[in-house]
């Protein structure tokens, strides 16, 4: 099931990295939906290049971990394959993200603190 499980993330992924479907980041009428949640989180990374000096997003995985009334919890795993490098029987975290449902707020758990810090591209990036 986890192999199915990481198929599906990986196909979300390309949808998202391809598709011009755009979500808006403000307050909306309509809640968030977790595809739409993790479509402004990859938008958003991707625009902001947080990880490009660190690895490919196309080596990542996104999870989700928890899902809430108030947001959808995404986990970034490296993603381990012959073009990617890697052990794969692993998949270590890179980094959490929280996508608010009625905001478009993205936090980041900073591991280091372990505490849920506003969205800001350069502490992620550092």
């Amino acid at each position: 099931m986890h192999k199915i499980s990481q198929r599906l993330v990986v196909i979300i992924i390309a949808i998202a990295l391809f598709s011009p479907v755009l979500v808006p980041a403000g307050p909306s009428k309509h809640p968030l939906n977790e595809d739409a949640a993790l479509n402004l989180l990859l938008r958003t990374l991707k625009r902001d290049n947080v990880y490009a000096k660190r690895i490919s997003l196309e080596c990542v995985t996104f999870g989700t971990e928890e899902t809430t009334k108030e947001y959808f919890q995404f986990v970034l795993q490296e993603n381990h394959t012959a073009k990617c490098g890697g052990d794969p029987d692993t998949s270590p975290v890179v980094d959490r993200y929280r996508v608010y449902r009625a905001s478009g707020k993205i936090e980041w758990l900073n591991a280091v603190d372990d505490n849920w810090q506003h969205y800001n591209p350069a502490k992620i990036k550092g």
